[in-house]
């Protein structure tokens, strides 16, 4: 544990969904002699479109059995609603103006580590602890958020929202272990949720298809044209909500080249198709930035993507945004995704893609 700083029984509220990770993160808080409490965020989530359900998938009763064997107290707070305004809303928001958001990002912004925090703080505990892979180190007088020793497991990507003085009340007690190190503790300690397989996609999404979700929500879908880069008409959309960056599949469209939706322009209401090599740019501006440290260097490595790696960038301010121009062209960057910013092992901070800079 990174904070060793003397225990005294601090108390920690451990953010339980149910899963293996979490779990393993509230039985080490334990072992490590915190007084630990479990907390799982009801977040209304439909199962299989029945009615709601406070939680997908039975994660309350999971967490539940996993405190009891723990003999830790579990509480339930019921953040539906918050889900729906900070989240839910958000995302339908964002698609809706040809964004591709990042629901995952957002809650970690705005419930975990905003709302369930502050709400922790406020009933006497000192920290928040989740299962999230990432490590937070002290160095001298300040906190720094780290990437975690497991690197596919690696989700600090997820987690640049969170406000550099959130930090020291924050702990990851997964940062130093690999998954498999931690389905064997839990298998070890005989923790009922030791095989359960991993939560996929978003969490709200129940239908297996956001598309299928924002049909349910009957969200207005304009039809539209695909054009290509010059603006030739070639078919017919169905609602720009459809579309994202890269895509390539169910455009409808024949060509002699396969044809890829390169921008989405929500004021025209198209979608804008080209060749694979037109997906290639040479940068972006990035708004709603949130730093981890007090100056950015001029060179650092950013992810456009969870699962991509981190490329070499030059970054410079423009007014409240970054404008990030890549060593080498990156292949789908997309709007309303986000880009977080390294340096080897520390987190510098992110914020959201706004823009799309193809050549200089």
């Amino acid at each position: 544990m990174n904070h060793s700083d003397n225990l005294m029984r601090k108390k920690v509220l451990v953010a339980m969904s149910g899963g293996v990770d979490s779990s393993v993160a509230a039985l080490l808080l334990k072992e490590d002699g915190y007084a630990v409490t479990g907390v799982t965020m009801c977040l209304g989530i439909r199962e299989n479109g029945e009615r709601t359900r406070c939680c997908g998938l039975d994660a309350i009763d999971d967490a539940k059995h996993v405190c009891n064997q723990l003999q830790i107290p579990h509480f339930v707070f019921d953040f539906a609603q918050e889900m729906e305004e900070y989240v839910i809303n958000k995302f339908t928001a964002e698609y809706q103006r040809g964004k591709t958001p990042n629901p995952c990002i957002d809650c970690n912004r705005y419930l975990k580590f905003g709302i369930l925090l502050d709400k922790a703080r406020g009933i006497g505990f000192d920290y928040l602890a989740t299962g999230h892979y990432a490590r937070i180190e002290k160095c001298e007088d300040t906190w720094h958020l780290m990437r975690p020793k497991d690197r596919i497991k690696d989700q600090t990507y997820f987690l640049y929202p969170i406000k550099t003085g959130d930090l020291s009340s924050i702990l990851f007690p997964l940062g130093s272990w690999s998954k498999e190190e931690v389905r064997t503790v839990a298998k070890k300690k005989g923790l009922h949720v030791a095989q359960k397989a991993e939560s996929q996609d978003i969490c709200f999404v129940t239908q297996g298809d956001y598309r299928q979700f924002f049909l349910e929500k009957n969200l207005s879908s304009v039809k539209g044209d695909i054009v290509d880069m010059a603006g030739n008409i070639l078919g017919r959309h169905s609602g720009i909500f459809f579309y994202t960056i890269g895509q390539r599949s169910g455009l409808g469209i024949s060509s002699k080249t396969p044809l890829y939706v390169v921008e989405i322009d929500a004021r025209k209401n198209q979608v804008i198709v080209g060749e694979k090599k037109a997906l290639q740019a040479k940068g972006l501006i990035a708004g709603n930035i949130n730093l981890l440290t007090g100056e950015l260097p001029i060179e650092v490595e950013a992810k456009i993507r969870y699962r991509k790696k981190p490329a070499r960038c030059k970054i410079s301010a423009e007014g409240e945004n970054l404008k990030v121009i890549f060593k080498e062209t990156q292949e789908s960057i997309t709007p309303g995704q986000a880009v977080v910013f390294y340096a080897g092992d520390e987190v510098l901070g992110g914020g959201v893609i706004e823009k799309v800079i193809r050549s200089l």
